[in-house]
């Protein structure tokens, strides 16, 4: 059986992406460049630049200057050819960041809530995106994609969110469909510490890694899983809730007990450290405190309690490397912040000694709010790949030749 023929307007389309792709990733090109990375003439690639340019994806951006003949004219993406935004949801506020095509931050917006008190999530979102909107100048329905990072998973199945007793009101059937409804533009429910992980494999401690785990050790405590450069969501979104992992020592879920917490947020949560180290003579106004007091300390008593710490992590730890075997293990979250290198090593140690399999546990080193940073990743990922299928064959219009 013979192949048909590809048409030359869907070589021409497969150009025009490839020629917007370099764009995005490379910023200012000539059409000389253009032509020589995409390995096509230069008529071609003026009139892929052509096309691009009359759809509004793609704008002149200055000249230039050669050591011989004329300046070459340099084109680069449109960047408000479209906008992203990404949300971080908490029970104390959600913060927003906007960004255009290129992934230039134009607005930002911190809406800060009451913890406890049920919420409207349509209302809470739609003022939290119109006030980040508002400095890009743009209307929330202008929005190509909206990705939430929030403190539970959303049920493909069922458009639920599970794992998150804490955000009271968002625990509704249909949630990412009355969001949309209620901005205008599609929306994106992700999991926190998924986000964070999409952020460490981008430009963290585990760029060099497609299959890793993260450790999120906060108030809550929850895992992001990478498999293949791919997070794993799982059937129901609920792969990482790790929180609810059976341990020993630890209630299970069907037993009450005085904390309201069961399986490894029983030991490891940030309540139960804080206890664990109170227990030892840091009683800070937090956890955190507690945990930034004993790691500056050299006391036997803040040796005794971190060990402690890092015997609880590990424990957890434990069961997803046998079962995963990951490349890698990242600590993150300001609780695992705080302990810094002394803690880090402690978990390593404790690890390596249960498991047979030994990945090296490290420390995040991601700057400011790495589940913003994850969710804006993942929004400019989807809206730029959304563009370049738009892109058509077009037709080419009759040019001279172009230096």
């Amino acid at each position: 059986m013979t192949t048909a023929p590809i048409g030359t307007s869907v070589v021409r389309a497969i150009n025009a992406r490839a020629a917007l792709r370099l764009l995005l990733d490379r910023g200012p090109l000539s059409r000389p460049e253009i032509a020589s990375l995409l390995t096509v003439s230069k008529p071609t690639a003026s009139h892929l630049l052509a096309q691009l340019r009359d759809s509004g994806l793609v704008k002149s951006d200055g000249s230039r200057d050669g050591a011989i003949g004329r300046a070459a004219e340099l084109f680069s993406v449109n960047e408000a050819a479209a906008h992203t935004a990404a949300m971080d949801v908490t029970p104390e506020r959600i913060a927003v960041v906007v960004a255009d095509l290129v992934g230039t931050t134009v607005g930002r917006f911190v809406l800060d809530t009451v913890e406890g008190e049920t919420a409207d999530p349509g209302a809470q979102v739609l003022e939290a995106l119109s006030g980040a909107c508002a400095q890009a100048g743009i209307a929330p329905s202008d929005l190509r994609r909206v990705v939430i990072g929030i403190q539970g998973a959303i049920d493909p199945t069922s458009d639920r969110l599970r794992f998150a007793s804490h955000l009271p009101g968002w625990q509704r059937s249909g949630l990412s469909a009355t969001l949309q409804e209620h901005v205008g533009a599609p929306v994106d429910i992700e999991n926190d510490v998924n986000l964070v992980a999409i952020a460490e494999r981008a430009h963290g401690v585990a760029a060099q890694h497609d299959s890793f785990a993260v450790l999120w050790v906060s108030d809550g405590i929850g895992m992001g899983l990478m498999f293949g450069g791919r997070v794993h969501r799982g059937l129901t979104g609920g792969a990482g809730e790790i929180a609810d992992l059976p341990l020993p020592g630890a209630p299970t879920v069907t037993e009450t007990n005085e904390y309201g917490a069961s399986g490894m947020q029983a030991l490891a949560g940030a309540p139960a450290l804080g206890r664990v180290l109170a227990a030892n003579g840091f009683d800070g106004e937090t956890p955190v405190a507690s945990m930034a007091a004993a790691v500056a300390s050299d006391s036997d008593a803040a040796a005794v309690a971190l060990d402690e710490v890092a015997r609880r992590l590990a424990l957890g730890l434990a069961a997803v490397v046998a079962i995963v075997d990951p490349d890698l293990i990242v600590l993150a979250g300001d609780l695992a912040l705080a302990g810094g290198e002394r803690l880090r090593s402690l978990v390593q140690h404790h690890l390596h000694a249960t498991v047979v399999a030994r990945p090296p546990v490290l420390l995040s080193a991601l700057d400011e709010n790495p589940v913003l940073d994850g969710a804006l990743r993942l929004a400019l990922t989807r809206v730029q790949d959304e563009v370049l299928g738009t892109v058509s064959g077009g037709q080419p219009k009759p040019q001279g030749d172009d230096d």
